[in-house]
């Protein structure tokens, strides 16, 4: 029997399922990033060559989208103080981002990037997907925060799509 061909919805879904595995490792990417000084290449050929083989092989999930994910990784970390300096005015008052935990302070960044990068990305996508990438590292209020943040973040920067 020959195989069916693949569907459009069925190759949006593979590349959206590609493009979250890339949210999540660009994540962990930043984090180590940001712990131990290691710079973004060196990261990414890790991350793509090695780790996340074994994390995704165990766990069941998508090999990552590469370019997505060093798009990620990159433009994060090479923007990161403009980053800071858009979702600074998106905090609540008694909350600062330097004082905030490094993973949820890397979170909010990524999500900052694709907002402000990723144009034909929809904003409800990128929140959504930020939401679940917290939810996957944290298991109280941050995820609510992150969704909190990045919607009054995107209010400034997309305010056409509202």
């Amino acid at each position: 029997m020959s195989e069916e061909p693949r569907t459009v919805a069925g190759e949006r879904a593979a590349r959206g399922q590609r493009r979250s595995a890339a949210r999540l490792a660009a994540v962990q990417a930043l984090y180590e990033m940001d712990m131990v000084g290691a710079l973004a290449d060196d990261v990414l050929a890790e991350f793509l060559q090695r780790r996340w083989q074994l994390n995704a092989e165990a766990a069941g999930m998508a090999e990552p989208d590469a370019d997505w994910l060093a798009d990620l990784v990159r433009g994060v970390s090479k923007s990161a103080e403009a980053l800071d300096d858009l979702i600074r005015p998106a905090l609540a008052k008694d909350l600062a981002l330097e004082r905030m935990e490094t993973l949820l302070r890397v979170v909010l960044r990524a999500g900052a990037y694709e907002l402000s990068a990723k144009p034909d990305v929809p904003t409800p996508v990128i929140i959504d997907e930020y939401v679940d990438v917290a939810h996957a590292f944290f298991e109280g209020k941050e995820a609510a925060l992150v969704n909190g943040i990045l919607d009054k973040l995107a209010r400034g920067l997309r305010p056409d799509e509202r």
